[in-house]
């Protein structure tokens, strides 16, 4: 295709698309918010920091000519995926959402969704080893726990924090055996952790089955309505030259 494709990344499809379009010879701007202090950053042009909201991209489309945006942003990144949603519409600039799917439950998982973190903290109130694989923002919502809690994230999370916790800094992917260890280390009882999907982080989910732990899982935001929507690079680059 012609022109420039924006992607808003920060995740692994972003850094695969962005990588398929620069070898295909595509001018690929990639965007990424700036929340982890060492991003793992794609191929081509990089910017690192917020637009400003819907304003700020919309003025930002209108100044810089844009053939495409794909938003392969966090499926749990509401606000720039709201933002990408209103500023495309202002502006006429054709939008994708790149988003891989949610994870599947197997045979003997113990799943209990619930629809945010601070409902995630009221089904975890009663355990004693909390593990809390949630990201850094949003910790407060779990501040007021009295349990054990076992708090991992890339970065070293702001307070407030749950005043037993213990920090774990660290990057995915992870392995069986790494998680089945690091549980039975801490004595987990209960996993928290957002339907993020993918193979990268899936291991917990995993040494959680073997361990017979329930896991609260928090649901994924709802889409903007009229945004296509795909699942994998492959489709995400079929779409493309139509554009």
């Amino acid at each position: 295709m012609t022109g420039r494709v924006l992607v808003l990344g920060g995740t692994g499809e972003a850094r695969r698309l962005a990588t398929a379009l620069v070898d295909d010879g595509v001018d690929v701007l990639s965007s990424l918010a700036g929340r982890v202090a060492d991003p793992l950053l794609p191929p081509g042009e990089v910017r690192v920091g917020g637009f400003g909201g819907v304003a700020g991209l919309t003025a930002w489309l209108r100044a810089h000519p844009t053939a495409a945006v794909v938003d392969a942003t966090h499926p749990f990144a509401a606000a720039m995926t709201a933002h990408a949603a209103a500023a495309c519409g202002l502006t006429g600039v054709p939008l994708l959402r790149l988003q891989r799917p949610g994870w599947t439950p197997r045979f003997g998982d113990d799943w209990r969704r619930v629809d945010s973190l601070a409902e995630a903290a009221t089904a975890v109130a009663g355990f004693e080893s909390v593990f809390l694989t949630t990201g850094r923002l949003g910790l407060a919502a779990f501040a007021g726990l009295t349990a054990r809690c076992l708090v991992r994230s890339v970065d070293p999370p702001e307070p407030p924090l749950p005043p037993r916790a213990t920090v774990v800094l660290a990057r995915g992917p992870f392995t069986v055996s790494d998680e089945l260890a690091l549980m039975r280390q801490h004595r987990v009882d209960v996993v928290v952790t957002k339907d993020s999907g993918g193979a990268m982080t899936a291991a917990k989910l995993t040494a959680a089955r073997e361990l017979r732990l329930p896991v609260v899982l928090v649901r994924r935001p709802p889409l903007p309505a009229g945004v296509p929507t795909v699942a994998t690079v492959e489709d995400a680059l079929a779409w493309l030259p139509d554009r």
